[in-house]
Order: structure tokens, then C-alpha cells, then sequence
């Protein structure tokens, strides 16, 4: 099953007898550059201190002279999983950092529901995996299997874009001529994130529109964000759809919870960076019971810990809108998450990795 990443493995081995370059870093992404965000703060946070160069590694394409600079590289980030790093054994003067795309713990990942033997080939080839909350530390070493000595409580470097100076109105201007809407309603997004049982991923079986909007649309416009797996599980055009607006393809997320009032969400991940925005959150939950039972679980409690209320109906949905959102739990929520919540993660993780690489050099 592993063969090709072994084979890549070997080849990559070849080059780390180039000596290093002390002034290269290395950034592992894919193609489609999904998780990119991180590895582009960092690479701002390096520029920013000095003459550095930037190899981007494409996991997908195989590039001799790309594959000769990671090897050669003084530090290297990666932000996702890359299965090959089992096999590739790094130049000592060399540092790997695992960044990963997520912030805080949710659904469980990685060793907490897999066999997680090959995860702990690619830990060890790994000098530090960067988090963002010390209470978070288990989960992380139980996700990667890898040892606590290795984990650093840094930040995350995405989550410095909420920190800086946003012109809120322009944003919300670029969305609606982009859905060519002139309304200056509140914005509802919805984000259900990709079930593993297909019965249940065709959100509009439980969310009923007609109902939502008879009852909300004076005031809010309702976008839905969908995970890209959901896609063919209902029909639509991108765009509005007169009833809601899709904005699947809407190029940046990070801006999308900028301009939005609401988020709902169940078991997505990107609750956690819409409540550094301290902006309520409500969890539409109407599988729960088949998601907890056959799905991968949580590292939190559910029922008691998320930092906004359970609905499980649109009836629910629709009369906590209405009601007023209790959003008391998201402050003690992000103490949990986030050890600094200062927008300065970029720089402290570029600052450790030079001051480690100066008593390590």
C-alpha cells in the first residue's frame, strides 16, 4: 500500500547527501493549494526578518530540482498530511514543522481513530508539531502519536488575519456584487460539514428553506458554504438560488466569516475560528445520534462544551434566531482553544524555529 511513498522516500534520500542551504525554506502543499493560508503567513513572517529563498513543494508533482531544494532546505513546513515524510530521512541540520491547517480539537483525527503505525513513522522524521492551546497537548499527541517533547503551543498562523485591520464594509460591497445582491441584510452562514453516512448529507432533507425564510428573510440572508464532498449529494446552481445564496465557491473563507453574523455549523471545524470573532454559533445537529454512534466522535463533550446551543429542527433553529443567541460559553470556549489570542502566532513560531536553529546549528 505504501510502495509508491517508499519509492518516493529512497529517490528523496539521494539529494540529502547535498550539503544544506542555510537560507532556503521549503513549504509542502498541495496542487490546489487548500491549506495554504498558514504556509503563506509564515513565508511573510520570513521575508519580513531577511534574505530568505522559498522552494513550494507540490505533493502531486514530481519536480527533481523541487525535490533537490526540500532536501536541501534549512527549514521546511508542511501544513497536512504528507505520507511520504515516513521514509524520508532528513539532512540533522534540517528542521520539519508540522503547522496543520486546523486550529484547537473537535473531531477526533489521525491516532485517536485509526491504526496509527505509519503516523508515528512520519512523527518521528518530524522536529515540531505546532498547536494552539496547551490543553489541546494530549490530543495532539495521541492525533500525530508523536512525543510531547516535540509539540510547541505557538498559535496558529492563519488566525493572525482576524487581528489585523479589515475594511468590513468593502468586503461585504465585493460579496454582494459578487451574488449581485443590493440588500444590506445580516448574514446567516450555514457550514454543515461532509458525513461519512451518505443519508444524511443532503442538508436540505432537514434544513426547510421555505420555513427559514418565511420566518427570517426581513432581516437576514442565508448563505450556505458547503464542504466539497457534499457537492453531489444535492442539485444547485452556484450563486443564488433565490432562495439562499451558495457561496461554495466563495475564494476566501477567512473574509466570508468576517462579514457573516451568524455561523451554523454541527461538527466543522471552522466554529473555532469563527468564535475568535465572538460572534454566535449555533450547532444544527440533526443526526447527532448516528453521527456519535458511527462517525469518528469528538475529544470535547458535545452535548456541554461547544460555546453556542443545540438545535435540532428548523422550528429550533429558526426560534433561537429569533430568541437571541446565548454566546456566554464563547469566551471560556476559546481559553481552551487558544493559549494567546493576539494575532502574533506567525511571529512566534518564526522566532522559535530561528532561535532553535542558532542553538542547533
Amino acid at each position: 500500500m505504501y510502495l509508491k511513498h517508499k519509492v518516493f522516500g529512497k529517490l528523496f534520500n539521494i539529494f540529502t547527501k547535498f550539503p544544506i542551504n542555510n537560507n532556503l525554506i521549503s513549504f509542502i502543499i498541495d496542487s490546489n493549494e487548500s491549506f495554504s493560508s498558514n504556509l503563506e503567513y509564515i513565508k511573510n513572517e520570513f521575508e519580513s526578518r531577511g534574505d530568505f529563498e522559498f522552494n513550494y513543494y507540490y505533493k502531486d508533482k514530481l519536480s527533481i530540482n523541487s525535490l533537490k531544494k526540500l532536501a536541501t532546505s534549512r527549514y521546511v513546513f508542511l501544513n497536512d498530511n504528507f505520507f511520504p515524510l515516513a521514509f524520508m530521512k532528513f539532512n540533522n541540520k534540517s528542521t520539519v514543522i508540522q503547522l496543520w491547517h486546523a486550529p484547537g480539537a473537535f473531531k477526533k483525527f489521525g491516532g485517536s481513530v485509526e491504526n496509527a503505525s505509519m503516523l508515528k513513522l512520519i512523527s518521528d522524521n518530524t522536529d515540531y508539531l505546532i498547536i494552539t492551546s496547551k490543553y489541546i497537548e494530549d490530543y495532539y499527541a495521541e492525533a500525530f502519536q508523536i512525543d510531547k517533547s516535540k509539540i510547541k503551543v505557538l498559535g496558529l498562523p492563519r488566525a493572525d488575519y482576524y487581528f489585523k485591520n479589515h475594511n468590513i464594509e468593502n468586503l461585504r460591497q465585493n460579496f454582494n456584487n459578487k451574488y449581485n445582491l443590493e440588500s444590506d441584510k445580516k448574514i446567516i452562514l450555514y457550514a454543515p460539514t461532509f458525513r461519512e453516512n451518505e443519508e444524511y448529507n443532503n442538508v436540505f432533507n432537514y434544513l426547510n428553506v421555505d420555513e427559514f425564510n418565511k420566518s427570517l428573510s426581513d432581516d437576514y440572508i442565508l448563505a450556505l458554504r458547503l464542504h466539497p464532498k457534499i457537492k453531489k449529494f444535492y442539485s444547485s446552481q452556484i450563486g443564488v438560488n433565490g432562495d439562499y445564496i451558495d457561496c461554495s465557491d466563495y475564494q476566501n473563507e477567512q473574509e466570508l466569516l468576517l462579514i457573516s453574523d451568524i455561523l451554523i455549523t454541527d461538527y466543522s471545524s471552522i466554529m473555532i475560528e469563527f468564535a475568535l470573532l465572538n460572534k454566535p454559533i449555533i450547532f444544527f445537529a440533526y443526526d447527532l445520534d448516528n453521527y456519535m454512534n458511527n462517525e469518528r466522535g469528538f475529544y470535547l463533550d458535545y452535548k456541554k462544551d461547544l460555546p453556542g446551543p443545540i438545535v435540532y429542527s428548523t422550528e429550533e433553529l429558526v426560534n433561537t434566531i429569533k430568541d437571541g443567541i446565548d454566546t456566554s460559553k464563547l469566551n471560556p470556549f476559546i481559553q481552551t482553544q487558544f493559549d494567546d489570542v493576539d494575532g502574533h502566532s506567525s511571529k512566534r513560531i518564526v522566532d522559535f524555529v530561528l532561535n532553535e536553529g542558532e542553538k542547533n546549528g
